[in-house]
């Protein structure tokens, strides 16, 4: 049990020590983090665009400007920790930790990720750029 709970003292360290870079680093200011590759090349925006943006707003507690910034990052952060707190309290019961929401939930993630990315390219998406 002490090395499940290890782990996920582990991983949860790591996702703190990234929020804490990220809210500490403002990546509004240029030349603190590298442009996202598809963007630069073609000027089109990829599904995590503005999620470093969405990320600083949320340490900094500004849900409305992550939301604006990129809703779908903020929705994974969200679902970071239940499924952390999920495998927290399985863990600390001495309980499998078995996580495999099977293939029709991943298909409906993938398609609203990929509907989010093509409708925020298209000119009446503007609202949804970072």
């Amino acid at each position: 049990m002490r090395r499940r709970l290890a782990v996920a003292a582990g991983l949860l360290a790591a996702a703190g020590g990234a929020f804490a870079y990220v809210g500490a680093v403002d990546p509004n200011e240029p030349g603190h983090y590298p442009a996202c590759p598809l963007y630069r090349s073609t000027g089109l925006y990829c599904p995590g665009c503005g999620g470093l943006r969405g990320a600083h707003a949320l340490v900094h507690g500004d849900l409305l400007t992550a939301l604006r910034d990129n809703a779908p990052v903020v929705a994974a952060c969200l679902g970071f920790a239940v499924l952390w707190a999920v495998w927290v309290v399985r863990a600390a019961r001495g309980r499998p930790v078995r996580i495999d929401p099977g293939p029709a939930p991943l298909w409906a993630l993938g398609a609203l990720l990929l509907v989010f990315t093509v409708v925020r390219n298209l000119p009446f998406g503007g609202w949804l750029h970072p």
